[in-house]
């Protein structure tokens, strides 16, 4: 298994597809959420992802300060569903806080979390700055995490 970084420029059409078919299928097939998958945020952001052969197992996409927040966030994190309980997904944010911190020199991460993944976010340090929310019909909440 490989873990990759890349600007959306530097993304093959292959990986980019791959990427593309995996949030797909998670955030829009697998949660039932009919809303647009590609927001126009991705030509801004970083790729982070784990693939084994053509597989993405892991992403998330790293957005930097300024284009969705005033901070730098962590967003569209998934997992594919035949790896979930193999320590992907810790693996997966702790890298992603590692790049922010040790690459990007930022001092604090904000990122937009489903409840039902409260706990496994605050294992990381990460705290909830708003009330629960509903957005697509799921409960939301913004969260921090400060170095």
């Amino acid at each position: 298994m490989k873990w990759s970084v890349k600007r959306f420029e530097q993304l093959s059409l292959a990986e980019l597809y791959q990427i593309l078919k995996k949030r797909v299928e998670v955030f829009v097939v697998e949660q039932e959420c009919a809303y647009p998958e590609i927001d126009g945020n991705d030509p801004d952001c970083y790729h982070l992802f784990l693939q084994e052969g053509e597989t993405i197992v892991a992403y998330a996409r790293l957005i930097p300060r300024g284009v969705l927040y005033a901070e730098p966030s962590i967003g569209r994190i998934m997992v594919d569903n035949r790896y979930r309980k193999d320590g992907y997904g810790r693996k997966l944010v702790k890298k992603a806080i590692e790049i922010i911190y040790d690459d990007w020199q930022e001092e604090l991460i904000k990122i937009h979390a489903q409840v039902y993944l409260l706990d496994f976010y605050q294992s990381f340090g990460f705290k909830e700055v708003t009330a629960h929310y509903l957005e697509d019909n799921i409960p939301h909440v913004d969260m921090v995490l400060e170095k």
